[in-house]
């Protein structure tokens, strides 16, 4: 006679294996579900949805995240130098946290992946365990990524149509407010999602034993209820940002087309030529998954094969989209570029033939940085005490004269 995980007899079987594989009964007998790979009918797609798994997993992830966590975090570090303080680099700084915490979750899958490689029982188990929480923090800061840029868009819309208005509405307090508005708005407004999967001790028809998976909360189960909240989610981190963004990229390119190229401008195109190039990366990046939140809804993990597949290379790009910033601020951003190849000098002890560059317009003469290097200084010094020994001597041989 078998038993049950609670020590009881049950039906006369003699193994819980042979209890749940065969168990077609109404209700079941089984005391546990069946695991949701089990359960998946579509099965011609499993082949592709493994091949975009693997490679996405396995080779793409790898050579995207590890890079993009560091041009991210070395952006954090160059913006947040004191000449760089600007109300445009207060967005793009909070851009870069929120998108290296995109890539620390894209790190996690990546571990999974190779995890299942090694061990496919552990890496369900750790899979099961992580997902529903990894799923709502992907989702919260794509939402606060989107959503960031739309302000620094709107911030550029600003000072290139309404120039007379800039020194006003585009300040530093200001840019630090509506960056952690919408941080705190955004991790807020996507919290259903960390409610909408569970992990579940179900039945393995191909290991014959019990193992951990995902499964959809009773919550979520609620057709109203999930609707409305995956239609919410879409809306809020794709739809809406993709058709402002369209609009005001637009507008900002027309203006720059009308606008007489000058020297005082030139530093203000470059910036905004260089917020243009995130925001067609972004739009670029973004609207794979925008169509496919649409059309097939929000989740991954319950969806069946193909969607799983192409759900893969969509996130993929998203991925991209976090680790590609670092790479345009360096080509096209002087400042930026200047100020990083100068701590990296500073760093390894190089000779000091570069300098910190004070990007903050506003910021008084008289309270700038020096910008001259480190040779130019110690000529000045020399020359300078050459000078003065000169004029002592001249004094010593007058007072021997008299």
């Amino acid at each position: 006679m078998g038993q049950s995980p609670s020590g009881r007899l049950v039906y006369g079987y003699e193994n819980l294996t042979d209890m749940c594989f065969n168990d077609t009964e109404e209700p079941p007998r089984c005391p546990y579900p069946l695991c949701a790979e089990d359960s998946n009918n579509y099965d011609e797609y499993k082949d592709f949805y493994e091949m975009a798994q693997f490679i996405t997993g396995l080779i793409f992830y790898p050579a995207i995240c590890f890079p993009g966590l560091v041009g991210n975090i070395l952006t954090i570090v160059v913006l947040s130098q004191k000449g760089m303080r600007t109300s445009t680099n207060v967005y793009l700084l909070t851009l870069a946290v929120s998108d290296a915490l995109k890539i620390i979750s894209d790190i996690h899958y990546i571990l999974v992946s190779i995890l299942f490689k090694v061990d496919i029982n552990a890496g369900k188990k750790v899979y099961a365990y992580l997902y529903p929480y990894l799923h709502y923090f992907f989702g919260s800061s794509v939402c606060v990524s989107s959503w960031l840029t739309v302000s620094v868009a709107v911030e550029r819309y600003i000072m290139v149509c309404h120039a007379t208005r800039a020194k006003t509405l585009c300040t530093i307090y200001r840019a630090r407010v509506v960056s952690a508005s919408v941080f705190v708005l955004m991790m807020l407004l996507t919290l259903p999602s960390i409610v909408r999967y569970e992990t579940v001790t179900c039945f393995d028809r191909g290991s014959n034993d019990t193992t951990m998976d995902v499964f959809v909360t009773e919550l979520w189960q609620n057709e109203t209820f999930a609707r409305s909240n995956t239609w919410g989610q879409t809306l809020l981190r794709s739809v809406i940002p993709l058709v402002i963004l369209v609009v005001l990229n637009t507008c900002i390119i027309n203006s720059l087309r009308k606008t007489r190229a000058n020297r005082r401008m030139a530093q203000r195109n470059r910036i905004t030529v260089m917020m243009i190039a995130v925001i067609i990366v972004f739009l670029v990046c973004i609207t794979p998954d925008a169509i496919m939140s649409t059309v097939f809804g929000y989740g991954y993990h319950d969806s069946n094969y193909l969607v799983k597949g192409v759900r893969e290379i969509t996130d993929t790009l998203l991925g991209l989209n976090a680790a590609l910033n670092f790479v345009i601020y360096c080509c096209f951003n002087t400042a930026f570029r200047q100020n990083f190849i100068a701590m990296c000098c500073k760093s390894c002890g190089a000779p000091g033939e570069y300098r910190l560059v004070d990007q903050d317009p506003h910021r008084k003469k008289s309270s700038a940085p020096s910008t001259r290097t480190v040779s130019d200084k110690a000529t000045n010094t020399s020359v300078s005490n050459g000078l003065n020994n000169h004029s002592w001597n001249n004094n010593k041989v007058q007072s021997s004269s008299v």
